[in-house]
């Protein structure tokens, strides 16, 4: 029972995070793209800063239960990690440090941008963070694919 608590928990978090950024990249961007850079910069800022406080505890319950999935299955001895769970794991971290580079860096430069009032800088570092979002979304739907068909 504990083992679906956990289970349940990690697909949960995964879909606030990979829906998230699915719904930023493909639906929220576009039509944030039609406003005046004085509108559409402070509007992203916020959406921002709320979406990635809800990822950054999506990020600690994904790989809290993880690990803790990981270490429920291998108590036995003689585990050997299948490699569909080695991808996911592997591709899980890189996904969590891009989130620590977009949230830790760049989004101080987002913070600064709107806060001096230069549109022209804060829709440059949210080109940028629409590249990690859109690797991060690449990853995470690599993820599933993967899981789901092996």
């Amino acid at each position: 029972m504990l083992y679906n608590a956990l289970k349940l928990l990690h697909v949960l978090s995964i879909i606030v995070w990979v829906g998230g950024m699915a719904f930023a990249h493909f639906f929220l961007r576009p039509a944030a793209q039609q406003l005046p850079a004085a509108q559409r910069v402070p509007l992203m800022h916020g959406v921002l800063q709320r979406f990635l406080g809800a990822v950054g505890a999506a990020v600690v319950v994904v790989l809290t239960t993880g690990l803790a999935m990981i270490g429920m299955v291998s108590m036995g001895g003689g585990f050997a990690m299948p490699w569909d769970w080695m991808f996911m794991s592997g591709t899980g971290l890189l996904m969590m440090a891009l989130y620590a580079y977009l949230f830790l860096s760049l989004m101080a430069r987002l913070d600064a941008a709107v806060a001096s009032g230069d549109w022209a800088a804060g829709g440059a570092v949210l080109a940028r963070i629409r590249s990690v979002v859109g690797v991060n979304l690449l990853l995470g739907t690599a993820i599933v694919v993967v899981v789901l068909l092996w």
